[in-house]
């Protein structure tokens, strides 16, 4: 739901930065009431389809031309968001699967997979985008574009399609009746290779996490 306090009547609705701010805006309000848990077996897929939506967003900033704010120094927006308790109410609802595996740079050559969580990746992405929602919401619309778009590229753009990647994953694993590795145990902040990881990852049953996270195989 976007705040009417947001826009003023005079902006056109079909106006670039309205359109990426209103998908932000949307993401942020949507995962913050995923988060809350009252509906946690439809947390997974919803989750899907917002990181979806909200990555169509920062397609759209990835291929517009460079935006160049029009200060030199970035002007303060006052305190940050407490990311933390998004983090942690995340990390309650996905336990069984909030640990996966992931690559940060596909073309760096032999670059080993590393530890992460959708938990962090979620909390972190909102930051990311709660800030130049400050922006915008302050009148200073280019700035804030400018904000999507650098730390689409340096920061929440990579971690989104990390998560986005998770997700699919485990949906897929569950739908296609395929057992699910998980990295049980394994701390987000141990650098380990393939062969470790592969040692490391233990065995949770389709049936211990398809029904608590919302999520159906096709055969009976």
């Amino acid at each position: 739901m976007s705040d009417p306090t947001l826009h003023s009547v005079t902006q056109d609705p079909d106006d670039f930065a309205v359109q990426i701010a209103d998908s932000i805006e949307s993401f942020i309000v949507a995962t913050t009431e995923v988060a809350k848990g009252d509906e946690p077996g439809s947390t997974v897929p919803f989750l899907l389809l917002e990181v979806s939506q909200l990555l169509l967003a920062g397609g759209r900033l990835g291929a517009h031309e460079d935006i160049v704010p029009d200060e030199r120094y970035e002007t303060d927006t006052g305190p940050e968001p407490d990311a933390d308790d998004l983090r942690e109410r995340f990390a309650a609802l996905l336990e069984p699967v909030d640990v996966f595996s992931e690559v940060f740079d596909p073309y760096e050559p032999r670059k080993a997979p590393v530890p992460a969580r959708i938990s962090d990746n979620l909390a972190d992405v909102v930051a990311d985008l709660s800030h130049g929602l400050a922006h915008y919401r302050a009148g200073r619309t280019t700035e804030a574009l400018w904000w999507w778009q650098f730390s689409y590229f340096s920061n929440w753009g990579p971690t989104a399609s990390a998560t986005l990647r998770a997700l699919q994953s485990l949906v897929a694993h569950v739908r296609l009746d395929q057992p699910l590795a998980a990295l049980d145990g394994l701390d987000t902040d141990e650098d380990l290779g393939d062969d470790d990881l592969a040692e490391e990852a233990g065995r949770v049953m389709l049936r211990e996490i398809a029904g608590p996270l919302g999520l159906r195989s096709l055969k009976s």
